[in-house]
Order: structure tokens, then C-alpha cells, then sequence
């Protein structure tokens, strides 16, 4: 069973919460920085009388010396829910875009598009939004045998993946490209629309055809056979055709 890739949740809109229990992990917020301190920085998130808390460990990233380096008093900044506590009623903020989802999101058999990130000898490293590359084995890449992962993908190539397997403890994910299904928008036994060099290479193979008929019946009678070599004539013909 193939299993779609699922739209994000809505917890990565933007949201307008009024209460600490409206708060949820991954929620994102339009936020003011109100004090700023040597670990990090208080931010009205819009709550009643409630600040919420930024570790300077959340404002990037990359590492941050001083906080001054980022934010100061009055900044409006976008957040996402960290982390609720609801018996202290504390609430930690980060700057850091999380992943678009989790291991817990994925299973065997679901569909995701990716972005190639890095390819080694035995595969082809693919982001995926889970904040983990997945790796496509060079077998998985094609059907057929692939000596070099380069021969079929390229770092930066937005590709669409088949997740095989999940380890959530060992964070290892593997994928694959050739077991993508066709198009379900192609209507059963329906074919492919032929490109502009497949209808000249059909022409031409079925003007072969006559061709070797006629000099048969050409060599039988003693005639002279029809000069061959038209596949290349067809071939122009077609491609000015198809460009007018």
C-alpha cells in the first residue's frame, strides 16, 4: 500500500494563542522581545500577564556568544513552541525552524519529495524534513545496475522518495527512487505521450520496413536497390514540423 506524503499540521502556522493551554510543542508564534540577559532573552508571546523564555542556545543555528549578537529589547521575531511545562507554567521558545516532521511521521511505503544533499560511493544522501538525511543504496537508485550514484542524481536535485525502512533508535532511514509508482492520473493501458525524436524514430523504423520490402522485390526483378540512409531525412522532417 502506497502511502501519500501529509500535508504539515497546523501547528506550523502561524497561531494566536490567548492562554498558556492553547500552547503546543511546535506551535509557531509572532513574538516581542521584552528583556534580554546573558543566557537568553523573555518574549511576549500575547498570553495574560505570561513571558515566555529563549535559551541563547535557540536563537541560531550556529553558535551565539551574546544574545546582543541577535535580538535586543523590541525586536518582533517569529518562535516556535519548545516546550510547555504546565505545572511550573513555564514556556521555552526557540528561533530554529524544526523539521517539517518526525520519524514518528514516517512509515514503509509513504511517498516524500527530498532534496539530494550528498552522495558517496554507495548512495545518495536525501533531506527529507525530518532534521536526519535518508540514504537511497546506489540499488535502489535504478532498476538497472548504476556504478557511480552520479550517473543518476546530482547534489541539489529535488527528487521524489519511497521510505523502505525506519530505525527511530539508531536515526537511519532508508529510501529508494526506482520503486516510485507512475503517474495515477494516466488512465489504465493508457500510453505515454510519444516525444517529438520517438514519432521521427517511428517513422523511420517503419520507413525502414518498406524500404527492406522494396529492395527484396527490387534485388528479385535485377533493379537497382533504393538507396538507404532516409532515418535521418525523417528525423528533420519531423523536428521542423513540430517547430512550426
Amino acid at each position: 500500500m502506497i502511502i501519500k506524503e501529509h500535508n504539515p499540521t497546523e501547528e506550523t502556522h502561524e497561531q494566536h494563542p490567548t492562554s498558556i493551554r492553547d500552547l503546543k510543542p511546535g506551535m509557531k508564534l509572532t513574538g516581542k522581545v521584552t528583556r534580554t540577559g546573558l543566557s537568553g532573552a523573555f518574549v511576549d508571546i500575547g498570553l495574560e500577564d505570561q513571558e515566555a523564555w529563549m535559551h541563547i542556545s535557540q536563537l541560531s543555528p550556529k553558535p551565539v556568544n551574546r544574545v546582543s549578537e541577535i535580538l535586543k529589547e523590541g525586536d518582533e521575531i517569529t518562535v516556535w513552541v519548545k516546550k510547555v511545562d504546565h505545572t511550573t507554567k513555564r514556556i521555552s521558545l526557540t528561533m530554529i525552524e524544526p523539521p517539517e516532521r518526525t520519524f514518528r511521521d514516517l512509515q514503509p511505503g509513504m511517498i516524500i519529495g527530498g532534496k539530494v544533499t550528498r552522495l558517496a560511493p554507495f548512495g545518495a544522501f536525501v533531506d527529507i524534513g525530518v532534521g536526519r538525511d535518508g540514504l537511497v543504496h546506489v540499488s535502489e537508485l535504478a532498476t538497472g545496475y548504476v556504478s557511480d550514484p552520479s550517473e543518476i542524481v546530482s547534489v541539489g536535485d529535488e527528487v521524489e522518495v519511497k521510505v523502505l525502512s525506519v530505525d527511530p533508535r539508531r536515526r537511519q532511514i532508508e529510501l529508494s527512487i526506482k520503486d516510485i509508482p507512475v503517474d495515477d492520473d494516466m488512465e489504465e493501458g493508457e500510453s505515454p505521450i510519444p516525444t517529438v525524436m520517438e514519432l521521427a524514430f517511428q517513422q523511420a523504423s517503419g520507413r525502414q520496413v518498406d524500404l527492406g520490402h522494396d529492395r527484396d522485390k527490387a534485388a528479385k526483378k535485377g533493379q537497382k536497390r533504393p538507396a538507404r540512409g532516409p532515418q535521418n531525412d525523417i528525423i528533420s522532417r519531423t523536428l521542423r514540423t513540430h517547430k512550426q
